[in-house]
This record gives C-alpha cells, sequence and structure tokens, in this order.
C-alpha cells in the first residue's frame, strides 16, 4: 500500500508524467498533411516522369524524321539512276543512227551511183566535146587568142576525163 504524503515529491517524476500523459492524449499515428496514397493520386505525374516522355518521343520523332529523310534520298536516287539509264539509251539509238544515217549519205552520195543513175533513168550522158563561150570585150576573139578561156580548158580537162572515167 501505498500513502501519498509519505513519499518525497521529486520534480523530475512531475516532468516525466506530465510528457507521457501528453504523449497519451496525442493520436498514435502522425498525420502529415499531403501524404498518403489519396495524396499521391490527386497529384498527378511527376515531372520527372513527364520529361522521361518527352525525351522518348524526341527520340521517337528524330528517328522518323531520319528515316524519312533516307526513303527521300533513296527515291531520288533511284530516279535519278532511271534517267540516266533512259539517257544511255537514248544516246546509243541516237549513235546507232547517226552511224546508219552517215553509211546511208555515203552510199547515196556516190558519184558513180549518181551517174548510173542519170544515165539509166533519165538518159543523160556526159559531153564528150566542150564549147567556150566568152562573154564581154573579148567576144571577138578566137579562143587561141583568149589566155584565160586557155586557162579554163587546162583546169576543167582533167574534171571531164575523170569524170568520164567514174561514167565507164
Amino acid at each position: 500500500m501505498r500513502h501519498q504524503g509519505s513519499e518525497a515529491y521529486n520534480v523530475e517524476a512531475a516532468e516525466r508524467r506530465a510528457r507521457r500523459q501528453g504523449r497519451a492524449t496525442r493520436p498514435s499515428f502522425e498525420v502529415v498533411s499531403g501524404g498518403g496514397l489519396d495524396a499521391e493520386a490527386r497529384r498527378g505525374v511527376s515531372p520527372q516522369f513527364v520529361s522521361n516522355v518527352r525525351m522518348a518521343l524526341l527520340a521517337a520523332a528524330l528517328l522518323v524524321g531520319l528515316g524519312l529523310v533516307r526513303v527521300t534520298l533513296t527515291t531520288a536516287t533511284v530516279t535519278l539512276l532511271e534517267e540516266n539509264s533512259t539517257l544511255k539509251e537514248q544516246i546509243s539509238e541516237a549513235q546507232t543512227l547517226s552511224s546508219d544515217l552517215s553509211i546511208e549519205r555515203s552510199v547515196l552520195s556516190s558519184n558513180s551511183r549518181i551517174s548510173r543513175i542519170a544515165t539509166q533513168n533519165y538518159g543523160m550522158l556526159l559531153p564528150s566535146d566542150h564549147v567556150d563561150i566568152t562573154l564581154g570585150a573579148a567576144a571577138n576573139e578566137t579562143p587561141e587568142e583568149a589566155p584565160a578561156s586557155a586557162d579554163g580548158e587546162a583546169a576543167q580537162a582533167p574534171e571531164a576525163t575523170g569524170e568520164q572515167a567514174n561514167m565507164g
């Protein structure tokens, strides 16, 4: 049993008792404002998560952009290669046509062919003798007296013999 008046009064014990009583009146858990599951759900997404999502979207957009650039360059390259191939074919055809036309021209413009056509189809013949006609002040002179006509005869004589050789 205990007698209240018989013990000595301890000051520290009274303070400890007051602290224990103060703790007893407080709740057994601590309330933190803004904490808990409900507060996290209301708070939304963290800024770090939003930053990470933005970086991922930026990386995806960069990859898509690089892919589009690559596809565009590949398409342009293929188009140019097809055009080059078409141009090479056209150049080859033009060169073939040019050589064919050159051969045709040389065949059609040969003197023997022209002489043969003129003789056979049109009945034309090369003249066997030639006539000199002098115009101007020296019209009364004979061909032996005119030195210019003699030069002309000398110049035309080999041609006439050459043309007769081609005809035969």
